[in-house]
């Protein structure tokens, strides 16, 4: 396993697909957080905005970089034989998956950190976090266990997949359905129990008096939405994007058990694939 994992990381190192995420979070972080210190800087007498409301963005995009190089990167393991390279000179099969999966947490938290760099450039203008030391912290594990959430879901699909280009394509489309489906079940979330509509009178536009909202979830079926907000790791990015956080504990266990059982369902599956 020691050899596998200084392998792959010496591979990382060398691989243009993580240098590219590198780059591209590092830019992208800039320019997003340089925009907010001018939205900031053109509404300052209407909102107060701080640092807090503009360094979570990563938690959206986080699992797109994931996706894209975990399939980048151990697909290439199947397209020139590396894989069975590593079995003929007496790597486990377990070993062989866990490494891929070490690395590409690792390679996930590097781009996550060129972020949490990169976003510093907002310090001067919107001043140091609000939420204080201890929720700060707390944000940051959980960004750091939805990274472990993405990496052991996208391992799994490049370790079950052969051929790089399918891989690259259904990782990213996982990504996209579990955004779109935790951005569904947020604005359900979001929707008012009562509310009122736009009436034209005489004296004017005037808005009526409020009304049972028919969009508006409630009873069971919004215990059900505010449980798969929170345990979907695009939930959790949703929330952790709007400082939303209101069940942490539901969050990093949630987070644990996605992590685990993908891993081990990966690694089953791993020893009986057909590597021929």
């Amino acid at each position: 396993m020691r050899k596998l994992l200084s392998a792959n990381f010496s591979r990382l190192f060398r691989d243009k697909t993580f240098w590219f995420c590198m780059g591209a979070m590092l830019i992208y972080a800039v320019v997003y957080m340089l925009n907010g210190v001018r939205q900031a800087t053109v509404s300052l007498a209407e909102y107060h905005h701080t640092l807090d409301d503009y360094y979570f963005h990563f938690a959206l995009v986080i699992g797109m970089f994931c996706a894209l190089f975990c399939s980048m990167f151990l697909g290439t393991e199947y397209s020139d034989g590396a894989i069975r390279n590593k079995l003929v000179v007496g790597h486990t099969r377990a070993g062989i998956y866990l490494s891929g999966l070490v690395v590409t947490f690792a390679a996930t938290l590097f781009v996550m950190a060129v972020w949490l760099m990169g976003a510093l450039v907002g310090v001067p203008a919107l001043g140091v976090w609000q939420m204080g030391v201890p929720r700060l912290l707390e944000y940051l594990l959980i960004a750091v266990l939805c990274a472990a959430v993405f990496s052991s879901i996208f391992t799994f699909i490049s370790m079950m997949s052969v051929n790089k280009a399918v891989t690259v394509a259904v990782s990213i489309l996982v990504f996209l359905g579990l955004l779109i489906l935790a951005s569904m079940i947020y604005n359900g979330l979001q929707q008012p129990e009562l509310a009122s509509s736009v009436e034209l009178t005489q004296g004017g536009i005037q808005m009526s008096e409020p009304q049972p909202n028919p969009a508006y979830i409630g009873g069971a079926k919004r215990t059900f939405y505010e449980f798969m907000i929170d345990f979907l790791p695009t939930g959790q990015g949703l929330l952790m994007w709007q400082l939303q956080i209101a069940h942490p504990l539901r969050m990093i266990l949630s987070s644990v058990l996605l992590t685990i059982v993908p891993a081990i369902c990966g690694i089953a599956a791993f020893k009986r694939k057909n590597l021929k």
